[in-house]
């Protein structure tokens, strides 16, 4: 009996917490919400979207999440919005390739108002398991701690995998996997204990990449789709700083060329026509097929004085996976130099129907280029379009797409104009593009509020990463390193 008293106390306890709505005003248009979630396209799998009402000034916050399946969520808060994540899983799963409806109401000095429901679409297509990217602060002279983490889409949770505290005085940058698959995995380390960590259907080595036959050690990776090469560039690369308000900071190559390296015999394979003396060539992409190598070139100018003239197109060189040979003439995709642009981080989609690439006015580091867009190339017919769908006033840059190639991630600085952070949108079987929405948080308000860091180089990958940092310290530290040759 005592149990069933405290029980009912309990209950009448956490009622009273809850204001219901009353008499509520009928706003029609939709809420003001942090972050803008209405009307996105959603994975079914994807971690709960809470978010918060965007005029702080409220009581409470009461919202109503229905489908044409299962049971609708409702939660009554005081700030922002936690959808628990059992009901969310069981709301998004019971509505897969259908919708959602949700109704907003606001308490503000004791009244009630109601906004037009918003929908939020739940695609078909899946998404991978996570992210990995880098987290940086947006700082240039030096970097104090970052690293590279993972995040579990289907979860706020985030997890480093290497940061730079591990050992000091290390920067890791340039990772990437073969097409979401983080058994083949390329890391590049900078420092005094600079290496290339090179990971080949789960076989770990630590690479010395700089050879006497080029400009450094590699960076930009690229895997090609059967994982027995993987393409990078070799890049003498500087930064300056602008005097003009709007422009921060530019990063420079004085010189650049296009490899591949072979895992199974440790050689770099290189191209006359990807190391001319007279063109920068970078970024380098294998096609899905893996016959075709795509980067960027441009004519070499002197720098600094000329570096706002340097506009890069998207070409092409054909390749054979069964002998490592190079094609023997380049054509141009893009040709962006004639139009006044300039192309950078050309990537394919895996299903062999596009290229995205970005779009800026000069260079090939568009990530301070505040003009900077996203830019799509249809490979059957040529049609060449910008993004207006997920492009914003602001940078944006640092793209990858999904397994299936039904979504990818890109990186914006369409919040502060400081800091990037990652957005998501679908693609469906026709090309049509959703509204992107940003990574969710648990609290994302307080989140993003509070964070110092800018997310760079995202990457789906289809399964968690797996990377003991005791061993990779160890092996870090130590001098051996695998010396790469490379040849011709």
């Amino acid at each position: 009996m005592r149990k069933l008293i405290l029980l009912y106390i309990c209950v009448a306890l956490f009622t009273a917490c809850e204001e219901s709505v009353v008499s509520p005003e009928q706003i029609e248009k939709y809420p003001s919400i942090y972050p803008d979630y209405i009307g996105v396209t959603i994975p079914a799998t994807i971690a709960p979207m809470n978010f918060s009402y965007a005029d702080t000034s409220y009581e409470r916050i009461d919202v109503i999440v229905k489908g044409r399946q299962g049971k609708a969520v409702h939660i009554n808060a005081r700030r922002h919005v936690k959808f628990p994540e059992k009901e969310w899983k069981q709301l998004l799963t019971s509505n897969q390739g259908d919708s959602l409806l949700f109704t907003v109401s606001i308490q503000q000095k004791g009244r009630w108002s109601t906004y037009k429901p918003f929908p939020m679409y739940i695609s078909p297509y899946p998404i991978d398991y996570g992210l990995a990217y880098r987290k940086i602060a947006p700082g240039y002279e030096v970097y104090s701690r970052m690293g590279i983490y993972e995040r579990d889409l289907s979860s706020h949770k985030e997890r480093p995998l290497v940061e730079n505290t591990l050992v000091k005085g290390m920067c890791v940058n340039c990772h990437a996997f073969n097409r979401t698959d983080p058994s083949y995995f390329s890391l590049h380390i900078r420092g005094t204990h600079g290496a290339t960590f090179m990971r080949t259907d789960n076989k770990d080595e630590y690479l010395n990449t700089k050879t006497d036959r080029t400009i450094t050690a590699c960076v930009y990776p690229y895997w090609h789709p059967g994982g027995e090469y993987i393409a990078y560039s070799t890049n003498n690369t500087r930064q300056s700083f602008h005097t003009v308000k709007d422009e921060r900071v530019e990063v420079l190559d004085l010189e650049s060329d296009v490899v591949v390296y072979h895992p199974a015999d440790h050689h770099l394979l290189l191209c006359d026509s990807l190391q001319k003396k007279d063109r920068f060539e970078t970024f380098p992409a294998f096609s899905p097929d893996g016959r075709t190598l795509y980067f960027c070139s441009a004519e070499a100018r002197k720098i600094p004085e000329a570096y706002k003239e340097i506009r890069y197109n998207l070409c092409r060189i054909d390749f054979d996976p069964s002998t490592g040979a190079f094609g023997s003439r380049i054509d141009t995709l893009v040709n962006a130099e004639a139009l006044g642009k300039s192309v950078s981080f050309p990537r394919p989609s895996y299903d062999g129907k596009y290229i995205m690439f970005t779009l800026s006015d000069y260079g090939n580091f568009s990530i301070w280029h505040k003009e900077a867009d996203l830019w799509l190339l249809e490979l059957t017919s040529g049609n060449l379009r910008k993004l207006s769908e997920v492009n914003s006033d602001d940078t944006e840059s640092f793209h990858n797409w999904s397994g299936n190639s039904r979504w990818f991630v890109f990186s914006s600085r369409r919040g502060d104009g400081l800091y990037t952070r990652l957005y998501l949108a679908s693609m469906d079987e026709n090309g049509k593009i959703s509204k992107p929405f940003l990574l969710p948080q648990e609290d994302p308000e307080t989140y993003y509020d509070r964070s110092v860091y800018s997310y760079n180089v995202p990457d789906f990958v289809n399964t968690p990463i797996q990377l003991d940092t005791k061993v990779f310290r160890k092996k870090i530290t130590s001098k051996e390193r695998i010396q790469v040759q490379a040849k011709k």
